[in-house]
């Protein structure tokens, strides 16, 4: 058994592909047009475009999404997390480009992390491991 995808749910379909892509250094995959206004978009890392793919599911506006997404922004939760090789220098490059982070790079023993709002409704933790 493989993970092959993963999904973040977003509220609109261009905002998370320029976020996804310019701001988290993410590579476009596919861009398949569903018909009725919907798409199946998926993202991969640029070092592993072959590896796990980030679905960008526009499930947002479903009451129990929006549910979930609401109170996990109102407690600070992040809805997924993405590993990183050098923590401080992501969070100065997605800085200049404006990305807003609720906690900065943060020592937690044997990681560091960091939370940033990804402007699709959810919290974003990105992390490296520091053995």
């Amino acid at each position: 058994m493989k993970i092959k995808l993963a999904s973040v749910s977003i509220d609109d379909y261009d905002k998370a592909i320029k976020f996804y892509t310019e701001m988290m250094g993410f590579v476009l995959k596919r861009d398949i047009d569903l018909g009725n206004g919907a798409r199946w978009i998926t993202v991969v890392s640029p070092d592993e475009p072959n590896g796990t793919e980030l679905v960008l599911e526009p499930n947002a506006n479903y009451p129990a999404m929006k549910t979930l997404k609401e109170s996990l922004m109102k407690d600070g939760i992040p809805f997924t997390a993405f590993e990183v090789n050098n923590i401080q220098k992501e969070y100065e490059r997605m800085k200049k480009l404006g990305v807003e982070f609720t906690m900065e790079p943060t020592n937690m023993g044997q990681s560091s992390v960091a939370i940033l709002n990804d402007t699709c409704g959810n919290l974003i933790q990105i992390y490296q491991i520091t053995e």
